[in-house]
């Protein structure tokens, strides 16, 4: 079911966090509990994330030709290594 947050983008972007937790909650379809879990999990992983001006990891994507579809082809951010790197996140399937 879709809801209509009871907030302005505006007014949301000066709201503290426990502010914008009752907004979530009251606008959300899962309870309090799953949502004090969801976010205990999302606060986990962000220890994972590489902190600005940090080694991107490494990672090996496919290589798509000018029609979008796969190549065949694979590369690794490694073997750009002192080369400048341009990162387009989405799908193209």
């Amino acid at each position: 079911m879709n809801k209509i947050s009871p907030v302005t983008l505006d007014q949301y972007a000066a709201m503290d966090m426990a502010e914008k937790r009752q907004v979530w909650l009251e606008i959300s379809d899962i309870s309090e509990a799953q949502f004090e879990a969801h976010m205990t999990t999302q606060k986990a992983r962000e220890a994972d994330v590489p902190k600005v001006g940090a080694l991107a990891p490494d990672f090996t994507a496919d290589i798509l030709g000018p029609n979008r579809q796969r190549t065949g082809g694979r590369i690794s951010l490694s073997s750009l290594r002192g080369k400048p790197v341009g990162l387009v996140f989405g799908s193209y399937t």
